[in-house]
C-alpha cells in the first residue's frame, strides 16, 4: 500500500514517523524522570514524618498528619503497639492499615506499600517501620496520597499528547515542503522532458545547481538523450539517402520495361509480366518518394512552396491520374467543388496527399469516390469519401502513424505510409488531417489560407 503513494507523501510520512518516535522517546524519558523525582519526594516526606513521630513518641506527643509539608486530609500517621492495635492516630485514616504479615515485617524493618484506603483520595503510599525505645509502641505507619503526583504525571501526558500532535502536524507540513523542494528539480526535468524533441539538439533537461544525485541523474539522462539523437539522425539520414538512391535505379528499370513493352515482340504472358513489373516500379518509386517525404518531415524541413491554386483544377488532375485504375475496378472518381474556390498550397505536395487518399480509397474502399472541397475556418477543407467499411478498429486510432496497417490491408499492397504523408503535408502547410465518423469512409484535409494555420475546429 505504501509503495503506491507518491514519493512526496512517503517522505512526509517518514518524516512524521521519525518525529513521532522522537517525541515518544522524549516523553517517556521526561515522564520516568519526573515520576522518579516525585516518588523520591514522597518517600523523603514519609521518612521525615516517621522520624518526627519517633522523636515525638519519646516526648509523648504525636505530630499532626500535615507535619512535613502534606495536607492532613491527604495523609495520616498511626502508632501501633506490639499487638498491632492503633494507640495513636492523626489525619484521614485511624484504623489499622497493615495485615498481620505486613505488621510482622514492619516490626523487623521498614516496608513501603501502595494501596487504596478509605478516607484518602486515590492511591496512597504507606511507610511502616519499627519504633525503638522505652515506648510501648512497636510500629509507626505514615501514609501520603499520590493524587497530586498522579495529577502532575497525567498533566504531563496530556501536554505531550496535545503538544506532540501539533508538533507532528507542523513537522508533516515542514516535511512535505522539504520533500517538494527536494523533488522540484526532478519535476522541472519531467516537464522539460515532456517537451523535448529529438529533432532539436539544443533542448536539454535542466540541471540543479547542487552537485548531488539529482544533478547526476539529469546529466545521465542528457547523455542518453544525446545518444538517442545521434541514433535518430543516423536513421533519418539513412532513410533519406536510401530514398535518393532508390529513385534512379527504379526509374531506369521502368524505362527499360516500357521500352520492351513498346517493341511488341512478346506473347500475352510476357505482356502481362511487363505490365506487372511496371506497376511494381511505380510502387517502388512511390515508396522512395514517400520515404523521402517522411525523412524530410522528421527533420522539420519538408519544403513547401505555396501558391494560389484553383481547387477544381487540382482535384480534376487527381481524378484523371486515377481514372484508368478506377475504371479497371468498376469504380468512378467524382469531383464536387464550387467554382472559383482557390487554395494557398504547394501543388506538388497537395497532389501527393490527395493522391494517397484516392489510392487508399481504391485499395480498401468501395463504390464511388468523391473528391470534395469547400471554404471553411479560414482555409479550405478537402474531403475524400467512399462507401467502404472504413478503417479497422485497431488502425483507426493510429491511422496517421508511419507503417500503420491492419491485418486485412497487408494482403492488398501498400506500405502504410500514405496517411502519414497526408498528415506531414497538412502540418507542413499549418493544417491538419482527420478521419470523420459516419457512413462510409471520409478523410478530411484542412489547409489554411495563411502559413501559421488555425486550431482544429476553429
Amino acid at each position: 500500500m505504501l509503495k503506491r503513494l507518491p514519493i512526496r507523501l512517503r517522505l512526509t510520512a517518514a518524516f512524521a514517523l521519525a518525529m513521532l518516535l522522537v517525541l515518544v522517546g522524549a516523553a517517556l524519558f521526561v515522564y520516568l524522570n519526573l515520576k522518579a523525582d516525585l516518588d523520591e519526594s514522597v518517600n523523603a516526606g514519609l521518612k521525615t514524618r516517621a522520624a518526627a513521630i519517633a522523636k515525638s513518641e519519646a516526648g509523648g506527643h504525636l505530630p499532626s498528619a500535615g507535619a512535613g509539608g502534606g495536607q492532613a486530609e491527604e495523609s495520616f500517621n498511626l502508632v501501633l503497639d506490639s499487638g498491632g492495635r492503633v494507640v495513636d492516630a492523626t489525619g484521614g485514616v485511624r484504623e489499622q492499615v497493615l495485615s498481620a504479615s505486613e505488621f510482622q515485617r514492619a516490626a523487623r524493618g521498614p516496608i513501603t506499600l501502595e494501596r487504596s484506603l478509605t478516607g484518602i483520595e486515590g492511591a496512597t503510599r504507606v511507610l511502616a517501620q519499627p519504633l525503638r525505645g522505652p515506648s510501648v509502641a512497636s510500629v509507626v505507619v505514615v501514609g501520603q496520597s499520590l493524587d497530586d503526583r498522579n495529577v502532575a504525571l497525567n498533566g504531563l501526558i496530556t501536554s505531550f499528547l496535545v503538544g506532540g500532535s501539533v508538533a507532528i502536524v507542523l513537522a508533516s507540513l515542514l516535511g512535505y515542503a522539504l520533500a517538494s523542494a527536494g523533488l522540484a528539480p526532478i519535476e522541472a526535468m519531467r516537464r522539460r522532458a515532456a517537451e523535448v524533441s529529438l529533432s532539436d539538439e539544443d533542448e536539454r533537461l535542466p540541471l540543479p545547481a547542487a552537485h548531488d544525485e539529482v544533478r547526476r541523474l539529469g546529466e545521465t539522462l542528457n547523455d542518453m538523450l544525446d545518444r538517442l539523437r545521434r541514433s535518430f539522425d543516423r536513421e533519418r539520414r539513412f532513410v533519406a539517402d536510401a530514398s535518393h538512391e532508390l529513385r534512379t535505379p527504379v526509374a531506369v528499370v521502368k524505362t527499360e520495361l516500357e521500352g520492351a513493352l513498346r517493341t511488341g515482340d512478346y506473347g500475352p504472358e510476357v505482356r502481362a509480366s511487363l505490365v506487372a513489373a511496371i506497376e511494381e516500379c511505380d510502387h517502388l518509386a512511390q515508396l522512395a518518394e514517400d520515404l523521402l517525404v517522411i525523412a524530410r518531415a522528421g527533420e522539420g524541413e519538408l519544403p513547401v512552396r505555396r501558391e494560389s491554386l484553383p481547387v477544381r483544377d487540382v482535384l480534376d488532375g487527381v481524378r484523371e491520374r486515377f481514372a484508368d485504375r478506377a475504371r479497371e475496378r468498376g469504380r468512378t472518381v467524382r469531383v464536387d467543388v464550387p467554382n472559383g474556390l482557390r487554395v494557398s498550397a504547394d501543388a506538388l505536395r497537395l497532389n501527393q496527399a490527395l493522391g494517397n487518399l484516392v489510392d487508399n480509397a481504391l485499395r480498401y474502399g468501395e463504390g464511388e469516390i468523391v473528391l470534395g472541397a469547400r471554404g471553411a475556418s479560414g482555409g479550405v477543407e478537402f474531403d475524400t469519401s467512399d462507401q467502404g467499411p472504413g478503417f479497422d478498429p485497431d488502425v483507426a486510432g493510429r491511422a496517421f502513424e508511419r507503417f500503420a496497417r491492419g491485418d486485412g490491408a497487408r494482403t492488398r499492397g501498400g506500405t502504410g505510409l500514405g496517411m502519414a504523408i497526408v498528415r506531414a503535408v497538412a502540418e507542413a502547410h499549418g493544417g491538419w488531417a482527420e478521419i470523420l465518423a459516419g457512413d462510409g469512409t471520409t478523410v478530411r484535409l484542412w489547409l489554411p489560407d495563411r502559413l501559421d494555420g488555425a486550431p482544429r475546429g476553429a
